[in-house]
């Protein structure tokens, strides 16, 4: 049925204020599969990784090597468990995140919005912080946040920045981009240092070229923004980064989200401030 502009641009604001609960559900059903950038604010969003057993160790030691893109805030207790309760009420991870990516042999094979009939006894699920969640205090103080303003997904780019390896896992660092005056850049990265469990400080602005970016204007993941002539590109440690990782490292089977397309969870993101 025809929806007025108007009327979906009333839809969308109300699931902007959803519980994350209530959100879950929409998802659940299939009624939501785009990018949570913006949604249920004020709670925790997760990237999301499930490997099977045999590799988890491994996985593991990579994100302790590597907290800047990889954040670890929950990881199942027991392998083949799929509801995540120290995240929050009822959340499935077989069917509350709004797109996932099914990788075989570190190809790229399948997107879907509910995996349950792939789900597995020896899968592990791990849980990663999001630059999502400190968007809200970036919003709080002030900033505009491009991606957000513009509706769009946050630009993610492929970087030269070295991770390091752990067991099978190794490659390069993923950066999620937003674009800021100087001095709001100088803000934003005081207002991320509070939060080193979604990513903490940036890890570059300016000149794109010293990170191994060659087009700002072609993200590898996301969309590309606005960005005015006195505005730096700000980037931030993404937690896409893990894909690259599973591409190069090439289970026989392995899911995460789709970028953009996060867990919600029931944690508060003031929780996860550090000072």
């Amino acid at each position: 049925m025809y929806q007025p502009l108007e009327q979906k641009k009333e839809q969308k604001k109300d699931r902007k204020n959803l519980s994350p609960a209530a959100f879950r559900a929409l998802v659940r059903q299939g009624s939501f599969t785009g990018n949570t950038s913006g949604y249920a604010q004020g709670f925790v969003q997760g990237n999301v990784v499930i490997l099977p057993k045999s590799w988890a160790d491994d996985f593991l030691r990579f994100c302790q090597k590597n907290p800047k893109p990889c954040p670890l805030i929950a990881m199942s207790n027991n392998a083949g468990e799929y509801l995540l309760t120290e995240l929050g009420e009822d959340i499935d991870i077989r069917t509350d995140v709004p797109r996932y990516r099914i990788f075989k042999k570190g190809q790229l094979v399948a997107e879907m919005n509910d995996i349950s009939t792939l789900w597995q006894d020896d899968f592990v699920t791990f849980i990663l912080g999001c630059s999502f969640s400190f968007e809200e205090a970036l919003l709080a103080d002030g900033l505009e946040i491009r991606n957000i303003s513009e509706n769009k997904n946050v630009p993610m780019y492929r970087t030269n920045i070295a991770c390091k390896s752990a067991g099978r896992f190794s490659g390069n660092m993923v950066v999620s981009m937003r674009p800021l005056l100087a001095k709001e850049a100088i803000r934003a990265i005081q207002i991320c240092s509070r939060f080193p469990q979604v990513h903490g400080a940036p890890v570059h602005l300016g000149d794109p070229s010293l990170i191994g970016i060659d087009d700002l204007n072609q993200p590898d993941f996301g969309d590309s923004v606005t960005i005015k002539d006195d505005e730096l590109p700000v980037f931030w440690a993404c937690g896409v980064t893990p894909q690259v990782a599973l591409a190069q490292a090439k289970p026989e089977l392995c899911i995460t989200h789709t970028p953009g397309a996060m867990l919600i969870t029931d944690i508060p993101n003031s929780k996860l401030a550090v000072l």
